[in-house]
């Protein structure tokens, strides 16, 4: 099976990483990294780069479709060349999955139409102006479509993955052979657990503020 990983100019990294470092150890799978054009993709930051092996038009029917979010997202919303590669790639996949604001994309294609799904917290409202149904759960799994929240829940979406694929036992040793046992040392990773002052102040700071 093989796993293409969409990139764009200011994604988030672990959105994409996350997916890569859980689903890449699908056994027989092929992962390969995918952008209008190949080279360097940079993320948000602008201090890291992964590399796009093939040109969207190069890769025509992966089985699996990953689509990470970030900054950069918004200005894809309209790119009718990623998002027409969406709709054809779609057609043929076994899976279509989205972490963070990836879902956003998938949603701006068509492909969430009437579907439950998930985006990072402060994204989720932006999911109903384009037809789907916002859920606040972590990973959603809506036939083929696999949504998954904020960042760091793409590692949770590709284990999900992975267990429905290969079963349970090889979703468990990927769990293990990474290490993935969080312990965070503090329990702020939700609006609904983080001090109210910090959910307000990136709710107004936020480009999706709703008009």
């Amino acid at each position: 099976m093989q796993i293409a990983i969409v990139l764009f100019d200011r994604f988030t990294a672990l959105d994409a990483v996350g997916p890569y470092e859980t689903l890449g150890r699908l056994p027989g799978a092929e992962t390969v990294f995918v952008a209008e054009r190949p080279g360097p993709v940079r993320t948000d930051t602008g201090h890291l780069a992964l590399t796009a092996d093939r040109a969207l038009d190069e890769v025509t029917n992966p089985g699996i479709v990953v689509v990470p979010g970030g900054p950069g997202q918004s200005a894809q919303m309209d790119n009718e060349t990623l998002l027409a590669w969406l709709r054809t790639a779609d057609a043929t996949s076994t899976w279509t999955t989205s972490v963070c604001t990836g879902s956003l994309l998938l949603a701006a294609a068509g492909l969430l139409d009437g579907r439950r799904a998930t985006s990072h917290w402060l994204a989720l409202d932006q999911l109903g102006r384009f037809g789907a149904e916002p859920t606040g759960e972590r990973v959603v799994v809506d036939g083929k479509y696999v949504t998954a929240a904020g960042v760091s829940s793409g590692v949770d979406m590709g284990l999900t993955l992975l267990g429905r694929i290969a079963g349970d036992e090889r979703a468990q040793a990927v769990q293990l052979l990474i290490e993935y046992d969080p312990q965070p040392p503090y329990d702020a990773g939700s609006p609904a657990k983080a001090p109210a002052h910090l959910v307000e102040k990136f709710r107004a700071d936020s480009r999706f503020i709703l008009t």
